[in-house]
């Protein structure tokens, strides 16, 4: 593996902004989201470095940038992945269709993308609670790894944009799938506010679950901005992206009262 990770330069341009960010820190490649819990896995002796901008505030790794969906298949989504992550074959898909049946079922006649839906529970699940056309697209797993047709109403991204090597590629992929009027929610960690005095030992730096980007508002910011699109929090970890906000999301504005931003 380690002939597949480059030589970390001290400065990288910003994938979210473009500003040169400095080396930031490095961590183990078998650190996890486990160590919350105890860590499943020992060291295995090949650094991950990070990068921080310093204007938009964006953590990232470079250490995957170059790593196929095949080369990403064999050394972290592999048989292994569910001792670094145990709840995303069934609780997450479980607790992700629950949420958005009950805060999004004003949607179920509209068009719907799972986007990076893993097993493709989650899809399975809202279909059973009435949402009638829901795809799934995931570049890591064979049977969803082809982007479906079309347009979207409204699109998912649980726990997704943390695993993307390019989030702004990301997300403007995702509004370039996006109807008019639709809406995208996905959910990612912030950075806590402590991130420089505590440096590398914040928990979502996990780059065995494949934790390669860590966003900021600010860092969100200068992908919406440019895009056309205004973003808001609708509570711990969850986002939406939006031109307008959808009549099947007022609900969920309405419960969690965020604050839209530019």
């Amino acid at each position: 593996m380690t002939e597949l990770i480059p030589i970390a330069p001290q400065h990288t341009p910003c994938k979210c902004c473009g500003k040169q960010a400095a080396l930031f820190g490095c961590v183990d490649f078998n650190r996890n989201c486990e160590t919350l819990r105890g860590n499943p896995l020992p060291p295995c002796g090949v650094p991950i470095y990070y990068h921080r901008c310093p204007q938009c505030g964006f953590l990232f790794t470079i250490a995957f940038d170059q790593w196929s969906p095949d080369d990403f298949r064999r050394h972290i989504y592999n048989e292994q992945y569910v001792i670094v992550d145990p709840d995303y074959r069934e609780r997450r898909p479980t607790e992700i269709a629950t949420f958005v049946a009950s805060r999004l079922g004003g949607a179920g006649e509209r068009r719907v993308l799972d986007y990076g839906g893993g097993n493709g529970l989650v899809a399975e699940l809202l279909r059973a609670k009435g949402f009638r056309d829901v795809q799934v697209y995931d570049p890591f797993v064979p049977q969803f790894s082809t982007p479906p047709n079309g347009k979207f109403d409204l699109i998912l991204c649980f726990e997704v944009i943390e695993h993307s090597p390019d989030p702004r590629r990301t997300i403007t992929e995702m509004t370039s799938r996006l109807s008019p009027d639709g809406a995208i929610f996905f959910s990612t960690l912030f950075q806590p506010p402590d991130i420089l005095q505590n440096e590398m030992r914040w928990w979502y730096i996990a780059p065995r679950n494949g934790h390669v980007s860590m966003l900021t508002t600010e860092a969100l910011a200068a992908i919406a901005k440019p895009l056309g699109f205004r973003w808001a929090s609708a509570g711990q970890g969850m986002h939406v992206l939006f031109r307008q906000v959808p009549d099947y999301a007022r609900q969920l504005f309405g419960l969690a009262a965020p604050q839209q931003r530019a």
